[in-house]
């Protein structure tokens, strides 16, 4: 797999594989979603530089999705290596709205639109976003945190 950040927007490739299809060979709608909680973890880990594992383990917070839309446009099928993207629409309080699409080539295949909310495994509640993820979260929207094409 590859990742690149250029300016405001996180890239990632992504095999279509067997296993994330239906017997039509395309991708079983959930399936996307799944990718989408992956694409926040190499967002967090390449292009943020916050290790995502510690980030649940040692700083005991989550990150879990309350909202999501999404539109459907064009099947994925099998074989196909398609480019999902991530950019942020807003930085509340205690959650994020991220826009996120999965591409063949130009063509979009699905967007959607995911608020993510940081959580206390302490406490079971939203908890305001910690200030250097704040930080973080902010220099990727500005564009600052760019990344050349790389392996992950």
């Amino acid at each position: 797999m590859t990742t690149e950040t250029r300016k405001d927007v996180f890239y990632s490739d992504m095999l279509v594989r067997f296993s994330h299809c239906d017997p039509a060979g395309i991708i079983f709608y959930p399936h996307y979603f799944v990718m989408f909680n992956g694409l926040v973890e190499d967002w967090f880990n390449h292009a943020l530089e916050i290790n995502f594992a510690d980030f649940i383990t040692t700083r005991r917070l989550g990150l879990p999705t309350v909202n999501i839309h999404c539109d459907f446009v064009t099947p994925s099928k099998i074989g196909e290596v398609i480019t999902l993207t991530l950019k942020i629409e807003r930085i509340g309080n205690s959650s994020l709205t991220l826009a996120m699409h999965a591409l063949l080539d130009t063509q979009i295949r699905i967007m959607a639109q995911l608020t993510l909310c940081v959580v206390s495994f302490e406490s079971g509640r939203a908890v305001p976003i910690p200030d250097d993820l704040r930080q973080r979260f902010t220099d990727f929207q500005q564009g600052k945190l760019d990344h050349p094409w790389r392996q992950a």
